[in-house]
């Protein structure tokens, strides 16, 4: 079976054909792989091979930790500036622990909006106008693999592409 994918913007009303309903975001899951959670560096794809990157207006609503390691992460961001063909990509100011504050990795978890060790980005906008490159911050008491999944939507008002 063939892999569908696609970069439209997703949306519900409902069923509501006089689009007066308010349009939804689809909610996204992404997995992660950290291959040494004590170090400071980009968290790559579950495949390792990538930087994990979100769009631009990405509120992230929970982050699960899926393979464990031992002690505790922290799980932030970094956001990408000039990105594109001809431009020059710079680095924004960091977000060391926007998504996960010292969050023990020793079992599996999931972090909610509102849960203990959320960063304060939890929940918001990341970053309105520019992609972000998830990152760890260095943190002594970590080794080890980590994995999960981030869960996350693309906040635009409820903007319909048609």
């Amino acid at each position: 079976m063939a892999l569908a994918t696609t970069s439209a913007v997703w949306r519900s009303t409902g069923g509501d054909q006089t689009r007066t309903a308010t349009a939804g975001s689809m909610v996204m899951a992404a997995q992660f792989f950290i291959s040494n959670c004590a170090a400071t560096a980009n968290v790559t794809n579950s495949t390792g091979t990538e930087a994990l990157i979100l769009p631009a207006g990405a509120v992230v609503t929970d982050v699960s930790i899926t393979e464990t390691g031992t002690g505790n992460i922290n799980l932030g961001f970094t956001p990408l500036i000039g990105v594109g063909p001809g431009q020059t990509t710079s680095l924004g100011t960091p977000v060391p622990t926007g998504f996960l504050i010292n969050e023990a990795i020793t079992a599996r978890v999931n972090v909610q909006v509102g849960g203990t060790d959320g960063g304060a980005s939890l929940g918001n906008v990341a970053n309105a106008t520019n992609l972000v490159v998830v990152t760890t911050a260095a943190n002594s008491s970590a080794s080890g693999n980590c994995s999960g999944i981030i869960r996350y939507f693309v906040a635009d008002n409820g903007a319909e592409n048609v």
